[in-house]
């Protein structure tokens, strides 16, 4: 599958700082741009334990298509892994994410299992680091979602002991708006 197309994209600068569009209400600033675990966070608003369905986990070419730049900060060789998250069987967001194919081997054991899950055991420290918030499209999110874009996206990296370990994209379904409430994702300024 490939990436879906970033069709607004907040600057850099202000997804570090947390400020994000003006528009964007608190919940979905806290699932957007917080630092916290979404699949917890998945698990708590629905009350159901997150299923991580694996759709691929392969070797990425060297160009990483539709990437984020954090990508290139990876050593290689890559894997792009790819994955629902669903709750009571409900598709609630779509991921994905690029590893050094030895890390990814390390850490990846158990391929259904939330990549939060499987980095912590040990309680090992972690700190993410939120990079990229945008709005994004694809055909196969529409139908998957059951509702049309554009869908809310985040992409940021995990690292240890001040190296990058991965770099994950995250895409929302608009059905979270049960829990979060309106994201005004159609009226977000998007560049003409």
């Amino acid at each position: 599958m490939s990436s879906p197309v970033p069709l607004w994209q907040a600057p850099t600068a202000a997804v570090l700082s947390g400020e994000g569009p003006r528009q964007l209400p608190g919940p979905w600033r806290l699932m957007l741009l917080g630092d916290g675990s979404p699949t917890r966070h998945l698990r708590l608003l629905t009350g159901h334990p997150v299923a991580v369905d694996l759709i691929a986990m392969e070797a990425e070419d060297d160009n990483h298509p539709g990437a984020p730049a954090e990508v290139a900060e990876l050593k290689g060789p890559l894997l792009r892994r790819q994955v629902w998250l669903t709750c009571g069987g409900l598709p609630l967001a779509w991921a994905e994410s690029w590893w050094n194919r030895d890390e990814a081997e390390l850490h990846l054991q158990d391929r259904n299992q939330p990549i939060w899950k499987s980095l912590t055991q040990g309680r090992s420290e972690l700190f993410r680091e939120v990079d990229g918030l945008a709005l994004v499209e694809a055909d196969w999110l529409d139908t998957t979602f059951e509702h049309r874009g554009p869908f809310w996206s985040r992409h940021y990296r995990f690292f240890r002991q001040g190296t990058a370990l991965t770099v994950i994209r995250e895409v929302f379904s608009p059905q979270l708006e049960t829990w979060l409430g309106s994201t005004l994702r159609q009226e977000v300024q998007m560049p003409s």
